[in-house]
């Protein structure tokens, strides 16, 4: 596994971000302070999209464009591609996987699209970017080596910057034939500064595949993916400077189904995302992952790096990231290692994104896994070599063999990796079964809260061990495949639940059952799921207390609180983390030391 060279770690309990993390929160922060608009319209198009529509209405959205979304009630066909030429719209890319295709439109289309009758939605077609040892003790994958499995036979697409796979570690053992059976690149940026593009000019999506499959071959083994010998598909949605949009990944998702019997895909990666802007049920690129999970395609998303951002005292609650607020999805934070082999005193890192979830409030992550100053692939000329030549690290013969990257983008490639030994071991699992195994067996021991301080700033951060920031607990693959547990074989979608505040008893519950995805959920036995240090209080009437009236981020009265929870009518019409404006990216720089 990915085993970083401990020489060169620092104080094991000193955090440190790069000089990306301070740009980054600072334009997350004031995102943050946006205001939502209110949920519950009618209208066909987007709350986000509300001021502009309004100013087409009146005449003065002149020469204003804007990329869109388009949901038809129908797969649209070319007379709905011909009404939209007519209107003054360009279209980028079909989306028929949700009935859908990406448009620039002119603003003043707004009002004809918002009386159209074939039209369902329109949304804005979001910016996003890539999220950016000891890694095989805390998930306990020798004990899953030593049984024989490597990943062999399993395809796992890479929604991400691409994969250069000129490096040998990508390559069949002992054979220059490379293991990315599949290339692809939906950004359309086919060259930069004037060079014939090559897969991955970030650098991400090559650290990321690595951390999947990477074999060691130029570091001796050392320097090991989780499953060493799986197929990896290369799906580019990002671009040199690790940009992207909701149609790129949406059509990055559609080939992935597409292309799943040719390579036996049987996982997605997604170490990506953005704000959260409308409920799940109403987003494209959460119907999108909905629409492969379905397909029989384990979905692993990033929770986000947002963790730190405390917007009126909330302490980063509520910062998940889209599409990891899907239910249905695998939802990855990340850990730290505390410089030891044994997982033991391993913290959670402070930037990984909290639930509950913007609008849904849904319980996330589902996961964690190490993800800080993971040692993978370097990516030959990309822009995250040239911008941070030191976290290059040397192999068997130069220095840029190997990168070491932190943040949920490295936590959920061990996931998906993890998820491609399961099914090695058994292919008739289900993404649904994969799930509820994970968090059924994940370890579960914590303390109540840690501090980590920033050597650069002196900043303290304390992280409390709930489940809305390590979920159901620390990924533990030897446990998942001695599990025999086939639950849910029959009792429906194992959707993460939703929590509920109740303001006459000052308590959150946890509630299943209660999404569009399907028509039942998993009972989940509170107490073996996230176990008893992560959810706190007592059962009451059957319902699982979370906590009572004085919960992590303060009580139930103090701004903090409403945040996350929105105004005392429940609802997540003001003062969201995120706000319905919100086009944040992620980037895998982020690093905490």
């Amino acid at each position: 596994m990915l085993r970083r060279q401990k020489a060169t770690r620092p104080s094991a309990r000193g955090e440190r971000h790069s000089a990306a993390w301070g740009k980054r929160l600072s334009m997350v922060m004031l995102l943050a302070t946006g205001i939502a608009f209110a949920q519950g319209s009618n209208h066909r198009i987007a709350p986000e999209l509300s001021k502009l529509l309004a100013q087409a209405r009146v005449g003065s959205a002149q020469n204003q464009t804007v990329r869109v979304i388009v949901q038809y009630r129908q797969v649209p066909s070319a007379a709905h591609y011909a009404m939209m030429q007519s209107r003054g719209g360009r279209l980028h890319a079909k989306l028929h996987m949700i009935k859908g295709a990406a448009f620039t439109i002119p603003a003043s289309a707004l009002p004809a699209l918002e009386a159209d009758p074939e039209v369902a939605s329109v949304s804005i077609d979001h910016s996003l970017k890539g999220m950016d040892d000891y890694t095989d003790s805390a998930m306990n994958a020798s004990a899953v080596w030593n049984a024989g499995y490597d990943g062999t036979g399993v395809g796992v697409a890479v929604i991400d910057s691409g994969i250069n796979d000129t490096h040998s570690d990508l390559w069949v053992t002992g054979k220059s034939t490379s293991r990315v059976v599949y290339h692809q690149d939906f950004t359309g940026t086919t060259t930069y500064q004037g060079v014939k593009q090559v897969w991955d000019t970030y650098g991400h999506g090559t650290h990321v595949a690595g951390i999947i499959g990477g074999n060691g071959n130029k570091s001796a083994g050392r320097l090991a993916g989780v499953a060493p010998n799986v197929s990896l598909i290369d799906l580019r949605v990002l671009d040199a400077n690790g940009s992207g949009t909701d149609s790129m990944v949406i059509a990055a998702i559609q080939q992935a189904i597409a292309l799943k019997s040719t390579y036996n895909i049987k996982v997605i990666n997604l170490s990506l995302g953005r704000g959260i802007s409308v409920g799940y049920a109403q987003d494209p690129l959460c119907q999108a992952v909905e629409s492969a999970w379905n397909n029989g395609i384990v979905v692993v998303a990033a929770a986000g790096n947002f963790g730190r951002i405390s917007v009126n005292g909330s302490n980063g609650y509520g910062t998940v990231a889209a599409p990891g607020n899907d239910p249905l999805v695998l939802t990855v934070g990340a850990m730290k290692s505390a410089g030891t082999y044994t997982r033991t005193d391993d913290q959670i890192a402070s930037y990984s994104s909290k639930g509950p979830t913007t609008y849904d409030h849904v319980v996330k992550p589902d996961v964690v896994a190490p993800g800080n100053m993971v040692v993978s692939l370097d990516a030959h000329g990309s822009t995250l070599e040239a911008e941070y030549p030191g976290n290059e690290v040397a192999g068997n013969h130069t220095s840029h063999d190997y990168f070491s990257l932190s943040g949920t983008s490295m936590a959920t490639p061990a996931v998906a990796g993890g998820v491609a030994l399961l099914l090695q071991q058994n292919p008739a699992l289900t993404p649904d079964q994969i799930k509820a195994r994970l968090m059924k067996t994940a370890y579960k021991t914590f303390p109540t809260s840690t501090t980590a301080t920033d050597p650069t700033t002196g900043q303290t951060y304390t992280s409390y061990y709930d489940l809305f920031t390590v979920g159901a607990g620390y990924v533990d693959l030897a446990a998942a495949m001695s599990s025999n547990d086939l639950t849910p074989l029959t009792v429906g979608a194992a959707l993460s639940p939703s929590a509920t505040f109740n303001a006459s008893t000052g308590t959150v519950t946890l509630s299943n059952g209660n999404s569009t995805v399907a028509s039942s959920s998993v009972v989940w036995g509170t107490s073996v799921v996230w176990g008893s240090s992560v959810v706190w209080g007592t059962n009451v009437s059957g319902s699982s207390v979370v906590w009572g009236t004085s919960v992590v981020w303060g009580s139930s009265v103090t701004s903090g609180f409403s945040v996350v929870w929105g105004s005392s009518s429940g609802t997540s019409a003001t003062s969201v983390v995120w706000g319905a404006s919100s086009l944040g990216a992620f980037s895998g720089t982020d690093s905490e030391q």
